[in-house]
């Protein structure tokens, strides 16, 4: 017996299980929630308590969260997926009659000391209940169209209460990473061949609708379309975000202006510059070189998630994990999109470093849940 084994017996059956977690992916969560701290000290100017100090205190009690889910067999949390997802339906049908109303949009319950969003929820609640039935579903019945049809009607349900709100932004996440999920399961090409095909005809409905008694979208998501084509229709309304995000983009050069130097944060130019729009004020300040970093971090922590799927020996642990890394690829992905002008603007933050406390939360959450699935990777 080696001196390090003569130790470990000695540590309670409990806290043994911490020296199982990933903690390479608990330092690269900390340093993305860092860049956060630093950039919404500099999107206030400086002051610390207004944005900066939440967040960190919000990402401290998620991350001690993450920690505790993570000790948690996953077999555990297998067994409360459906349960989990039909709390988060009712909390998302609930927003219909209780909601607060923020920017035209009913997607938040009031509960006193933070505004949660429940779509933020069902993003996480439903992987949980896709991973746990393609655990129970045997291989051979994957791509069975009746089999198909129950993860359909899972996605569609919630997508459907969202789209109302309505949140476009956050439908399509759900349902591209609800997709994500079924691909790793092992769901024939052809279904998504025929979802891809189904997806053209709906945004050319979605375009002819416009302006008649059947219109699908609000007025104002045709206008994010409009501009997202051309931001110069309307330069100093709508298109004046994605302008001045595209200034500040510019502006960073190589290496940026340096903290607390972009002017077009500093000067108040830049909207949203807490929230959806905070990698422009990194990008002026740091340039191509702190965009660069940041993206790199968050590519880590995909890689090192993927690399925990692989080695689990646990189907429910594996494609939890893989739901997860997607979402987290998604929301970068669009958020990033979005601020340098390759997508419409539709109001996702960029994980861990945006200004927020649910969808932060949440995703600590979600990673909590990573973990279990890596502490418990040796058990079928």
């Amino acid at each position: 017996m080696s001196f390090l084994e003569y130790r470990v017996r000695f540590i309670p059956r409990g806290a043994r299980k911490l020296l199982h977690v990933n903690w390479p992916l608990v330092v690269l969560l900390t340093a993305v929630a860092s860049v956060g701290f630093l950039m919404l000290t500099s999107a206030a100017g400086g002051d610390v308590s207004r944005w900066a100090e939440p967040h960190i205190v919000r990402f401290a009690a998620g991350l001690v969260l993450m920690l505790l889910i993570g000790l948690v067999p996953i077999w555990f949390w297998r067994s409360v997926s459906g349960l989990a997802y039909a709390f988060a339906l009712v909390l998302l049908v609930m927003v219909e009659f209780f909601g607060t109303v923020g920017m035209g949009a009913q997607r938040w319950i009031d509960l006193g000391f933070i505004q949660f969003q429940p779509s933020e929820m069902m993003k996480i609640a439903l992987v949980m209940c896709l991973a746990a039935y393609y655990d129970w579903l045997p291989l051979s019945s994957v791509s069975r169209p009746q089999w198909v049809l129950v993860p359909l009607i899972l996605i569609l349900i919630p997508a459907a209460i969202i789209f109302r709100q309505p949140d476009l932004g956050t439908m399509v996440l759900l349902v591209v990473g609800s997709g994500i999920v079924m691909f790793c399961a092992g769901v024939s090409w052809w279904y998504f061949l025929g979802v891809a095909g189904a997806a053209a005809g709906m945004v050319f409905t979605v375009f002819l609708s416009r302006g008649t008694d059947w219109q699908i979208l609000q007025d104002y998501q045709y206008r994010r379309i409009n501009i997202f084509l051309d931001p110069s229709i309307d330069p100093l309304g709508a298109g004046y975000h994605i302008t001045q995000s595209k200034i500040a983009l510019g502006s960073g050069g190589w290496a940026g202006k340096g903290f607390m130097q972009g002017t077009q944060s500093r000067l108040n130019f830049l909207p949203e510059k807490h929230t959806d729009f905070i990698f422009t004020t990194l990008a002026e300040e740091f340039g191509f070189v702190g965009g660069f970093s940041l993206l790199s971090l968050y590519g880590l922590i995909i890689f090192v998630c993927v690399l925990s799927a692989l080695g689990n020996k646990n189907r429910f642990g594996a494609l939890l994990t893989l739901g997860v890394s997607a979402a987290l690829f998604l929301h970068v992905l669009v958020n990033i999109s979005m601020v340098v002008g390759l997508a419409p603007v539709v109001g996702v933050p960029l994980p861990l470093v945006s200004y927020g406390g649910s969808a932060l939360l949440v995703l600590m959450m979600a990673f909590g849940l990573v973990q279990s699935a890596h502490v418990y990777r040796w058990r079928n």
